[in-house]
């Protein structure tokens, strides 16, 4: 790849428009989905979303309508007030059945968020001993899925984890001082997942998808470790990036995902997806370049070896930057995913 060319087309969005975007290349899907696991709670608070015209619209709906054909959900082990259980975002996954779309199931193993900052035990499993934590990871895994099985969901990834850039279920699994607990647990999640969706991919899921020194440092322990995933999953936001001094521009940011998905199949001989991103929704305009070119680039520059890209909670419009809607409707960002 010519990345000092590459840089250069990043400007200029237009010339990326020569196929359509839901299409891979040799006519392979390319999935184009978002998170939308907040949407029954924020229809229970009373926010309403509208589409560009104006006309009040639920989410899941409101994604196929702007092209996207893929859903995430993800998964708390005993949340509080429900949201995020198993039964809540089933609601969400009977309405992409509706709509034809393929749903992603993101493990949290926890009862709350799980990101590199917090992988809190569940409550249920604190003062497990290592096996039987794997037995509680394995039987949670294999009755979620169950339960989506039997209501027949399209369940095509699995998320093992989310963001275990330094493990999951701390301090048991912390990669830094545990890794091979990391890798035995993850490995009890994938057994189960497959156990019940066998054509399913398991994912492993990693912030920081310009870093490829931390992807390499983990692929290599799930090698050593002989965790049996399918393929990795990669956030990459150029807001993170630079907040955290591992890019200085937004063009940047693609040029690197790309190289770090081409070097993890050279290396590795595993295909990814972006499980996550997103743009400061202030910048509309410069939010729709960036993923315009980003979709095109993650379609046209890794050989077939990138499925897909997911935006993480676009209708989030206030307390969070990097949703794609303000004052609860879309923003140009959203159209980058039209066909």
């Amino acid at each position: 790849m010519n990345y000092s060319g590459f840089l250069g087309k990043w400007m200029f969005s237009l010339a990326l428009c020569l196929a359509p975007v839901s299409q891979a290349l040799g006519g392979e899907p390319f999935w184009l989905g978002a998170d939308v696991s907040g949407a029954t709670m924020n229809e229970k608070m009373g926010h309403k979303l509208l589409d560009a015209q104006g006309k009040e619209c639920e989410e899941v709906a409101l994604m196929k309508a702007y092209g996207l054909n893929a859903i995430r959900l993800r998964i708390w082990v005993n949340p509080k007030n429900g949201w995020c259980s198993k039964e809540d975002q089933l609601v969400l996954a009977l309405r992409a059945k509706k709509l034809g779309m393929p749903v992603m199931i993101s493990f949290h193993y926890s009862d709350t968020w799980a990101d590199p900052g917090s992988q809190t035990i569940p409550a249920a499993w604190k003062g497990y001993n290592y096996r039987e934590m794997k037995n509680a990871v394995a039987a949670h895994t294999r009755e979620v899925l169950t339960y989506y099985k039997a209501h027949d969901i399209d369940v095509r990834w699995i998320e093992i984890g989310n963001e275990t850039t330094h493990g999951m279920l701390w301090e048991m699994g912390r990669a830094e001082t545990q890794m091979e607990n990391y890798c035995g647990l993850t490995e009890a999640g994938c057994l189960a997942a497959k156990s019940v969706y066998p054509d399913a991919k398991t994912i492993i899921h990693i912030d920081g998808g310009v870093d490829p020194q931390r992807y390499n440092v983990l692929l290599n322990a799930f090698e050593v470790n002989h965790v049996h995933y399918d393929w990795v999953g990669l956030s990459s936001y150029p807001y993170w990036d630079q907040k955290q001094h591992l890019e200085f521009k937004d063009g940047h940011t693609i040029i690197d995902c790309v190289a770090n998905i081409n070097g993890i199949f050279k290396k590795w001989g595993k295909d990814c997806m972006v499980v996550e991103t997103g743009y400061d929704a202030d910048y509309p305009d410069k939010g729709y370049q960036f993923m315009k070119t980003f979709i095109h680039a993650l379609r046209t520059e890794t050989d077939g070896h990138c499925h897909g890209i997911f935006y993480w909670a676009p209708e989030i419009d206030s307390g969070y930057k990097l949703g794609a809607f303000r004052n609860g409707r879309p923003t140009h960002i959203m159209d980058a995913f039209r066909p």
